[in-house]
């Protein structure tokens, strides 16, 4: 897919708020955020930026009879077994893995992907639609990925602070999708917006060009997970 119209960008976003609300995910989400081209306003949406916050999974909370099946009493050794893939019970949710195995996904090193799964549950394979998944707020992340992105010198590490909260601990915001929907954001140029957050004007400048050269490589479904 090349892109959306700004109407459907939205009705993406409404589907994928609606799978989040109403069906059982790899692990427990608190919060979507839209960010970038559709925050502003622009139409077409070239790529559509999302926000997904979720909880680091301690506990599995999943039935452990896997809904009325028989008792696995180690989820972890039976699909590194059948599938290859450890950590399922301890990073996603058993009762997931089990009745969707075709999305469960992996790092490089064989541990099941938090992020990967989502991405899978939520996303088609060719849309045109970044996916930002960590355990932190949007609002906190930005601020550390900014803080790590001037450490490293590498600005396309940078989350984009242009966002709008769409859907927090089950309350869905139909005020944003209006907003969305009617354009009526106002929202600043990314390189103001970073100078909001405390880099001087050169600097700024730098880290909006990049991450906006870094975002027009990409293609499809892209996905970023970090742990804060």
């Amino acid at each position: 897919m090349s892109g959306f119209d700004r109407e459907a960008a939205v009705d993406r976003l409404e589907d994928l708020v609606a799978t989040v609300a109403n069906e059982r995910l790899p692990v427990p989400v608190r919060e979507v955020w839209a960010f970038g081209d559709v925050a502003l306003g622009l139409d077409p949406v070239e790529r559509l930026d999302v926000y997904v916050t979720k909880d680091v999974l301690v506990r599995d909370d999943s039935d452990p009879t896997g809904g009325g099946g028989d008792h696995e009493a180690d989820p972890d050794a039976a699909f590194r077994d059948s599938h290859g893939v450890a950590g399922v019970g301890k990073s996603v949710r058993a009762d997931w893995a089990r009745e969707h195995p075709e999305l469960l996904r992996a790092n490089a090193n064989g541990h099941a992907a938090p992020e990967q799964c989502l991405a899978a549950h939520l996303l088609g394979d060719d849309e045109p639609i970044h996916l930002e998944v960590c355990n932190a707020s949007f609002e906190d992340n930005v601020t550390q990925r900014l803080r790590g992105a001037r450490l490293r010198e590498d600005y396309t590490r940078l989350l984009d602070p242009r966002g709008v909260c769409l859907w927090a601990e089950g309350t869905r915001s139909d005020e944003a999708f209006r907003k969305l929907r009617e354009g009526e954001l106002a929202l600043p140029t990314l390189s103001a917006a970073l100078e909001m957050l405390g880099l001087d004007d050169d600097e700024a400048e730098t880290a909006a060009r990049e991450l906006h050269a870094w975002r027009e490589q990409q293609d499809g479904v892209t996905v970023r997970g970090d742990v804060v």
